[in-house]
C-alpha cells in the first residue's frame, strides 16, 4: 500500500510538472502546422511568468496576472510573426532573438520594479491559483486505490491544470474537425494552394501565432502564479525546449504531444523526488538526477522518434507569386 502512495504522489507531480510543457506543446503545434516555427516557446512561457507573477503582486489578482501574462506572450507572438510572416525572415533566428530578449528583459524589468535581485515577490492568497477540490474527494480518500486516485491524482490541481488537458481533444477536434483546422494543416503543406483557393495564408498564420502566444502565457502564467508562488530568474528552465522535442516525438499530433509530455513530467517528478539515490553503496548526486530529465530527452529523440516529417512549408516564408 505505501508503494502504491508513493506512486500516486509521483503521478500527481507529473501532472502537475507536464502541465507547462503540454501548453507549450501545443503552442508549437498550431504554430508549426501553419508553417511558422517557433523556437520562442521558452522566451514566450519566460515573459509570461514575469508579467504574471508582477501583475498579480501588485494587484493581488491572480486573474490580472494570468491576463498581463497572455498579454505579454502575444506581444512576443505579434513580433515574431511580424519579422517571419510580414517581413520574411528568418523563424529560426526570429525564435532565438525572442529568447534572449526575454531572458534580459525580464530580469531587467524584475530588478527595476522590484529590488529583490530579478524576482518578484512572494505570492500568497488572491494572488495564486488555489486547488479545486472535486465533491466528496476528502469523504473517499480512504477508500482503497479508488480514493487516492479520485482525491489526490485527480482533485486538487488548480483550473489552469484541467484547462491545459482539456485543450488536448479541443485541439484534436480544431485541427481535424473544423474548416479553419483544414486550412491551418494546409498552410502547412501547400501555401500556394490555400491561396489559389482565395484563403489568405498571412491571416492563417498570424491566427495560428496569435494561438500560440495564447497557450504560452497560459504555460508561463501557471509556472509563476500555480506551479510556485512568483517570477524567479530563468524559471523556464528550458521547459520551452523540452516542449519542441516532445512536439517532435509526437510528430505534431495532439493526443501523442499529451503522451510526450506526460513522459517528460514523468522523468522530472522521479528526479525530484529520488534524489541521492544509493545503488549497494555506489550513490547517484543529486545533479545527476536533475540532470536526468534533459538527457533522458536527447536519448529519446535521438533513438525513439523514428522519421518525424514536419510541414512541408514549415520554415519557409511564403512569397505571393503575381
Amino acid at each position: 500500500m505505501e508503494f502504491f502512495v508513493t506512486l500516486i504522489q509521483v503521478f500527481d507531480s507529473t501532472i502537475r510538472l507536464a502541465t507547462p510543457l503540454l501548453l507549450a506543446c501545443l503552442a508549437g503545434l498550431y504554430s508549426e502546422r501553419a508553417g511558422i516555427f517557433d523556437i520562442g516557446l521558452e522566451g514566450k512561457m519566460l515573459m509570461a511568468a514575469f508579467f504574471s507573477a508582477a501583475v498579480a503582486a501588485v494587484t493581488g489578482s491572480v486573474w490580472l496576472g494570468l491576463l498581463a501574462g497572455i498579454a505579454s506572450s502575444l506581444a512576443l507572438s505579434g513580433l515574431h510573426g511580424l519579422a517571419s510572416i510580414t517581413f520574411r525572415g528568418n523563424q529560426l533566428i526570429s525564435g532565438v532573438a525572442i529568447n534572449f530578449l526575454a531572458a534580459g528583459m525580464t530580469v531587467l524589468v524584475a530588478q527595476s520594479w522590484f529590488q529583490q535581485g530579478g524576482r518578484t515577490p512572494s505570492l500568497f492568497g488572491g494572488g495564486r491559483f488555489t486547488p479545486i477540490e472535486f465533491p466528496f474527494a476528502e469523504a473517499i480518500s480512504t477508500v482503497p486505490i479508488i480514493g487516492p486516485i479520485y482525491s489526490e491524482l485527480l482533485s486538487g490541481h488548480s483550473i489552469l491544470v484541467y484547462i491545459a488537458f482539456l485543450m488536448v481533444p479541443l485541439t484534436w477536434w480544431v485541427l481535424y474537425r473544423t474548416r479553419f483546422g483544414l486550412r491551418l494543416r494546409a498552410v502547412g503543406e501547400n501555401p500556394a494552394a490555400v491561396d489559389t483557393a482565395g484563403v489568405s495564408v498571412v491571416g492563417l498564420r498570424y491566427a495560428a501565432v496569435a494561438i500560440c502566444g495564447v497557450l504560452c502565457g497560459i504555460a508561463g502564467a501557471y509556472l509563476a502564479t500555480a506551479l510556485q508562488a512568483g517570477f524567479v530568474k530563468e524559471m523556464t528552465a528550458g521547459r520551452g525546449f523540452i516542449a519542441l522535442a516532445a512536439l517532435i516525438f509526437a510528430k505534431w499530433r495532439p493526443w501523442h504531444a499529451m503522451g510526450a509530455c506526460l513522459l517528460f513530467g514523468l522523468l522530472q517528478a522521479v528526479a525530484l523526488r529520488f534524489q541521492n539515490i544509493d545503488l549497494g553503496g555506489v550513490v547517484i548526486p543529486v545533479q545527476v538526477m536533475d540532470a536526468l530529465p534533459y538527457i533522458l530527452t536527447v536519448v529519446i529523440l535521438a533513438g525513439f522518434v523514428g522519421k518525424a516529417i514536419p510541414p512541408r512549408a514549415g520554415g519557409e516564408p511564403y512569397v505571393k507569386e503575381r
